[in-house]
């Protein structure tokens, strides 16, 4: 049985004809830089995610820093950032000579939490980093409240939950990344919502900050070759806009088909003493970009073999905490315990999660979850 942990094979088999065609036709049009797909794809996002402005850029990591830089944020200022998340969440704060300071995790969610961030403010912090991990919405009420209090600025990494919907105590219903300042997203291969190369974009609100984040990207000019700040090149290539106009029309589809795995998952998964199941908060909706478990009692390791050994894919997504990855050991900055944090990165599996999981494949990979711990 061939299982992948993302099968994009079978995906763009599935929509081949309207792939292609739009390639072609970007090919031919040669407006291989800011042609019209990237405006198209930039219109048609912000309806889908209700968003005022969408800015594209060149990956998801060039978004985060271009928040940072549009937010005006100063070398020392400090920037409080979850430890249990992908490297780039913090890569950008340092490369501007901020301050990534790092917090604790809920164990249940594996998302940054509003006690944890409020213990790690000083009069040195200016932006909070929440990270939409896996799928799922932060506790995005807490933490925008906590923001207000401290005037401080929220930057959302919403790489791995484009599409979630968070609602709030009065019924308000948001999409991820655009209840914060600015929300980040990537469109690497691997994403709900991934293009065929690198690729990126920005959310925001506020028409100033728009219009900010557009001069940026674009070296820091509104006209050519009149530049008013320091900025940086950070473009969608024409090509992947392409592909991701196409894609866009399936994203709620692709969610609904990682729900149903996810669904399938938890009911054959979530008696077997040994795992936890995901968590899902009660407000937040779940795209399901990654499928984590808990392996208890130190068996994480042991069942990853395992599951190689009968050609069943799986990663730990994390394996280190941010303030033991070496690059970060000199210049991050730890407030409080990190003790969920470090559990998690001991114990954490994610399963293969794709949009085109048989019920065939999911059945033997549960099966032989539950063979391990028989």
């Amino acid at each position: 049985m061939d299982i992948q942990m993302v099968d994009l094979v079978k995906q763009y088999e599935k929509i081949s004809e309207e792939i292609d065609h739009a390639l072609l036709t970007s090919v031919r049009s040669t407006e291989f830089i800011n042609g019209n797909e990237v405006k198209t794809f930039a219109k048609a996002l912000a309806v889908y995610n209700e968003a005022k402005h969408v800015i594209p850029c060149a990956n998801g990591t060039d978004a985060l820093q271009l928040a940072m830089m549009a937010l005006d944020l100063k070398p020392g200022d400090e920037v409080i950032v979850p430890a249990f998340t992908y490297v780039a969440t913090a890569e950008v704060a340092a490369l501007l000579g901020l301050v990534p300071v790092m917090v604790d995790v809920d164990e249940h969610s594996f998302t940054i939490t509003a006690d944890r961030i409020r213990a790690a403010i000083t009069p040195k912090s200016k932006a909070i980093v929440p990270v939409h991990l896996f799928g799922q919405c932060a506790d995005m009420e807490s933490i925008l409240e906590v923001a207000r209090e401290f005037s401080l600025f929220v930057i959302e990494d919403v790489a791995q939950a484009i599409g979630a919907v968070y609602t709030f105590k009065d019924g308000r219903k948001m999409k991820a990344g655009t209840m914060g300042d600015i929300g980040c997203t990537s469109f690497f291969p691997s994403k709900n919502l991934g293009c065929f190369g690198d690729g990126g974009a920005i959310f925001t609100n506020s028409d100033e900050l728009a219009e900010t984040l557009r001069m940026i990207a674009n070296h820091g000019q509104r006209k050519k070759y009149y530049h008013s700040v320091i900025g940086i090149n950070s473009r969608l290539d024409t090509i992947q806009a392409a592909v991701l106009n196409v894609k866009l029309k399936y994203l709620d589809t692709y969610s609904h088909a990682r729900l149903k795995v996810a669904d399938f998952y938890d009911d054959q998964l979530k008696d077997v003493r040994g795992l936890v199941i995901p968590f899902r908060i009660g407000n937040s909706t779940h795209v399901f970009h990654q499928y984590t478990m808990v392996v208890k009692d130190g068996k994480r390791d042991a069942l990853k073999t395992y599951l190689e050994s009968k050609g069943i894919p799986s990663m730990i997504y994390y394996p280190l905490p941010l303030n033991e990855q070496e690059a970060f050991i000199p210049m991050g900055v730890i407030k409080g315990s990190l003790a969920n944090t470090e559990a998690l990165c001991k114990s954490v599996l994610s399963l293969p999660m794709h949009t085109e999981l048989t019920e065939e494949i999911q059945t033997y990979i549960t099966q032989t979850i539950q063979s391990f711990f028989n």
